[in-house]
């Protein structure tokens, strides 16, 4: 019996697509052999390459002056690719909104002179900052955003206005709200969250931010090599892309972004409106920056978010304890958890609070 799984990474996968790939693995389109088998030279696995390419551009509606890029390291590998490929000036701005974002800047400054322009860490990172009242400094190369926050439960509802290159990590909600990519010079995003099984990771970036890596650049994180090479340049992770591809075409068959995006609001809306109508729980998230994808929340003690834990657990509902950095539980719910899901968590948090008050 399947449960119903809210981890934030890896995370659950659309119960069609795990299908799909079962009764695909042993003989895929007739090529005698599984995915993970067959020379990512041949023509079979370079026609999946191909389409999961085609595919996300259709549902991100990528511009033809943008390349898709499937490469590895997960999206941490990407916080030194980025400074390494677009520094010219030498010197870049970070907005810290949280664990990974405060990751990003600290490897950026092995490369370049990086500033912190905005930091909600004083509040353990329970808001984003008011993108009208942050500066930047002249003569950047680049602004680093995390788009979503995973620990922590914030989102970014506002972009910061620079002239500079935006960038920002996706990771945790990459294809769950439409966002317009032509906002931003490079989008970066792991695919175990809301994508794909962990091993490949996703840039999407500007033509004209290709060919001006640095020298020290090692040529696996060099973005023009891998555009020049169809993101084949070495042996890619095949199955991940396979899967990628799987699931573009499930978010495609539901009705693209923007349906699932309804769906997902749905979703946090439920959740939500039920923590904030209960005595019991809470979540500190400032409500306006709340994500929809990672819903952190607490109940009045630490004992009972460790039962809570455990009995939702022993119910099918797992993965449900938070980070050590901000305790109790995360719920994290991406494009593949079912509203089924979230319904079945609401109804055990309801049994848990009658039976604990």
């Amino acid at each position: 019996m399947r449960v119903y799984n809210f981890a934030a990474g890896p995370s659950t996968l659309p119960l069609p697509v795990l299908e799909q790939a079962q009764r695909e693995l042993l003989d895929y389109n007739g090529t005698g052999m599984s995915i993970t088998e067959m020379s990512h030279r041949g023509k079979p696995f370079m026609a999946v390459n191909q389409e999961a390419n085609s595919l996300l551009r259709e549902l991100m509606n990528i511009p033809d002056d943008y390349s898709v890029l499937f490469v590895q390291g997960g999206a941490t590998q990407q916080f030194a690719a980025v400074p390494l490929n677009l520094l010219k000036n030498g010197k870049a701005d970070y907005i810290l909104t949280g664990n990974f974002a405060a990751k990003a800047y600290e490897e950026g400054t092995k490369y370049g002179d990086m500033s912190i322009a905005a930091s909600s860490k004083e509040d353990n990172y329970t808001y984003i900052p008011d993108m009208k009242k942050v500066t930047f400094r002249e003569g950047i190369d680049y602004v680093h955003t995390t788009y979503n926050n995973t620990i922590f439960g914030t989102r970014y509802t506002e972009l910061p206005k620079t002239d500079a290159v935006l960038v920002s990590d996706m990771s945790s909600c990459i294809l769950s709200e439409v966002v317009n990519v032509k906002d931003f010079g490079l989008i970066y995003a792991g695919a175990q969250k809301n994508i794909a099984p962990a091993g490949l990771t996703i840039v999407i970036v500007r033509k004209d931010l290709l060919g001006n890596a640095s020298p020290m650049c090692p040529v696996m994180l060099n973005y023009a090599v891998q555009d020049k090479n169809d993101s084949l340049y070495n042996t890619p992770p095949c199955f991940p892309i396979y899967m990628a591809m799987l699931v573009f075409k499930w978010i495609k068959s539901l009705g693209g972004v923007p349906a699932i995006q309804k769906i997902n609001e749905e979703k946090a809306k439920l959740l939500y409106d039920f923590i904030d109508n209960s005595s019991f729980y809470t979540n500190n998230v400032n409500k306006k920056d709340r994500s929809l994808m990672n819903v952190p929340f607490v109940a009045p003690t630490e004992e009972l978010n460790a039962k809570f834990v455990a009995e939702a657990t022993a119910n099918g509902l797992v993965s449900l304890k938070g980070h050590r950095l901000v305790g109790g539980m995360r719920a994290s719910i991406y494009n593949a958890m079912p509203i089924e899901g979230v319904k079945a968590l609401i109804d055990f948090m309801k049994k848990f609070e009658t039976e604990n008050r």
